[in-house]
């Protein structure tokens, strides 16, 4: 079964999608020249599906196929993840209007057209993912997530390579902290992956019901969790639900672009990335976005790495 996604305003897959190859593998989004899989579960079961598209970032076309799938159950349930993973709703026209009022923001967005964020479908991956970026660089956050999904993820085949579902919250109550400890995490963020993972599965956290809530609740309730602080909540906030009105500013990262594009590469504080973050409204997240864009870039261009 397949279905075509109907994307309003410009899409450049290629470049929105590259997120989950550029620090390293990624066995729960494999990307491969023109196609994305990824498995969906409905009903108990998992489903692999694929992302196919076409075009430039003005004329894409998005083709979700589920091979093998006869209800249409499973196809909406692929076609809900697949339109998040593309940044669907995200009025980026809009934002681009915007942006022409910025100095930095309009000299970006020619350079990146078409880019949006990823918007990662599952909460609890999303705040797992998390904690395996704590204080390390993201090609070894990677490489922790990779091979905590090996382990107690579902392993499927497409395409004639092996695909994985990322590990349930029961899985990974039950998980050993000295096993992920053996995996190179430490004795701290095995601990908080374990405690996350048994009030996510005994019900005591409930990850779908944050998006019914205000910022400074999801904020709240996340950071009582040990393991959470303010810059995981506002990350969740920002690609877990895809909310405009939040910029992370303590992320090492969204510091350094603001310090390189606004201040000469001289420090700024938390406090003063905020108040300019602010004066954009519904579009810090996108705005902030392409500031990280931005800064790879420069970095690729001078040779400063990733």
């Amino acid at each position: 079964m397949d279905a075509l996604l109907d994307i309003p305003g410009p899409l450049d897959l290629a470049r929105t999608l590259s997120r989950f190859q550029t620090w390293g593998e990624d066995p729960v989004n494999r990307v491969s020249e023109g196609v994305f899989r990824r498995a969906v579960r409905v009903d108990g079961a998992w489903h692999a599906y694929e992302l196919r598209w076409t075009g430039g970032p003005d004329d894409a076309q998005v083709r979700v196929t589920v091979p093998g799938a006869r209800s249409p159950h499973v196809l909406a349930a692929a076609v809900g993840e697949a339109r998040r993973l593309c940044g669907a709703d995200l009025d980026l026209e809009s934002f681009y209007l915007a942006a022409k009022t910025d100095r930095v923001l309009g000299e970006l967005v020619p350079h990146f057209r078409g880019l949006r964020p990823t918007l990662m479908p599952e909460p609890f991956d999303m705040l797992v993912s998390a904690i395996c970026a704590q204080q390390v660089n993201l090609s070894f956050a990677f490489a922790l997530r990779a091979s905590l999904v090996r382990r107690y993820g579902t392993r499927l085949e497409t395409a004639g390579e092996p695909l994985f579902a990322f590990p349930e919250p029961a899985a990974l109550a039950r998980a050993q902290v000295r096993h992920l400890r053996a995996m190179k995490f430490s004795g701290r963020k095995a601990e908080y992956i374990v405690g996350l993972a048994r009030r996510v599965a005994s019900g005591e956290l409930d990850l779908s019901g944050l998006a019914e809530r205000s910022n400074e609740d999801i904020i709240e309730t996340l950071t009582a969790v040990r393991g959470l602080g303010r810059w995981t909540a506002e990350w969740f906030i920002a690609r877990g639900l895809g909310r405009g009105d939040v910029c992370p500013a303590g992320d090492l990262a969204v510091r350094k672009a603001f310090e390189r594009f606004y201040n000469r590469g001289r420090p700024l504080s938390e406090r003063a990335i905020r108040r300019r973050a602010a004066r954009w409204g519904a579009h810090q997240n996108l705005a902030v976005h392409y500031l990280l864009a931005g800064l790879r870039l420069a970095r690729a261009t001078t040779g400063g790495g990733a």
